[in-house]
């Protein structure tokens, strides 16, 4: 149930178009194209790390490249601003739905209708590619959406998100271009660089702190205070990344653990820069310390592909 405070906001006033259909402009801004990017990475890693042949198989990865991103993606990011309409209206007053410019409830007859066509898309991937768009579907709905709306508590929701951004289309990536279950090495990295994407997550909050705390969400900021949370998010992304490491030895993959250990190495340097201003430097360490931590996840989807993995 709701908080008191999540309740009362929701019934504040919003500025709202007259009843019309949207402009395609608006639509996309809805979908957030800039999103897109960790999704389709995450699918290309794990259609790497099969070790599959890509020859032939053009026609499937590129279609699940764009039911990670523009399909799968882009309903989250709709069915997350119409359920956040009000917190948005505090944080990020200029987006589509609080602004006005997405009119009446179109900002959930998209979410409605992008569902469908995902849908649509994972057909003809096969029962792997639409069983793996259906539950990041269903996870979509539940982050946003009464009764569960996951993203109420920080622990919670940045689980959910972490695991649909990168180990469910790594997971989709592989299983597509085999066409049977991946093999355990690449359903570890899943595993491990979604546990890691948890950190990412919770630098995301920070953006939004004041909306979140006044519209009843505890996000893991809200929870623990922007310092402690930027702590701990700097320890989920790390921890993960060192059994990577460990792993990769272990497999017989030492150029590969020797690379992720030397990006790890950059990422802790620049977390250091990130811990002395986390809420201000936040977006610069997703750009710099961020781009580091996937780069390492591609070097290890190459090493178990060269593996046979």
């Amino acid at each position: 149930m709701a908080s008191a405070k999540e309740t009362n906001l929701t019934l504040a006033p919003l500025r709202v178009a007259p009843a019309s259909l949207p402009g395609f402009r608006v639509c996309l801004e809805l979908l957030k194209p800039v999103t897109w990017f960790a999704a389709i990475w995450a699918f290309v890693c794990g259609a790497v790390s099969s070790g599959a042949p890509l020859a032939g198989r053009w026609p499937e990865l590129l279609l699940g490249m764009v039911l990670a991103g523009p399909m799968v993606c882009g309903t989250s990011q709709a069915v997350n601003d119409w359920f956040d309409r009000h917190v948005d209206a505090i944080n990020e007053p200029d987006r589509p739905i609080p602004s006005g410019r997405m009119p009446g409830r179109w900002g959930l007859y998209v979410a409605l209708i992008w569902t469908a066509l995902s849908l649509a898309v994972a057909v003809p991937l096969g029962r792997w590619g639409f069983g793996a768009a259906v539950f990041a579907l269903l996870a979509a709905w539940a982050y946003s959406a009464p009764p569960l709306r996951l993203k109420r508590n920080g622990w919670w929701g940045n689980a959910a998100v972490a695991l649909c951004y990168e180990g469910v289309p790594w997971f989709t990536g592989a299983a597509v271009m085999r066409g049977a279950l991946p093999s355990a090495p690449v359903l570890w990295l899943a595993l491990l660089y979604s546990f890691g994407a948890h950190g990412i997550m919770t630098l995301n909050d920070f953006k939004s702190v004041e909306g979140d705390r006044r519209s009843g969400i505890r996000s893991l900021p809200v929870q623990l205070g922007v310092a402690p949370a930027a702590r701990l998010a700097c320890v989920v992304m790390a921890l993960p990344q060192l059994v990577v490491i460990g792993l990769m030895i272990a497999w017989d993959h030492r150029l590969a653990a020797f690379a992720v250990g030397l990006l790890l190495a950059c990422q802790l340097g620049l977390m250091g820069r990130l811990l002395q201003r986390p809420r201000e430097r936040a977006p610069w360490y997703n750009a710099t310390g961020t781009t580091l931590y996937v780069i390492g996840m591609l070097v290890c989807a190459f090493a178990l592909a060269g593996g046979g993995a």
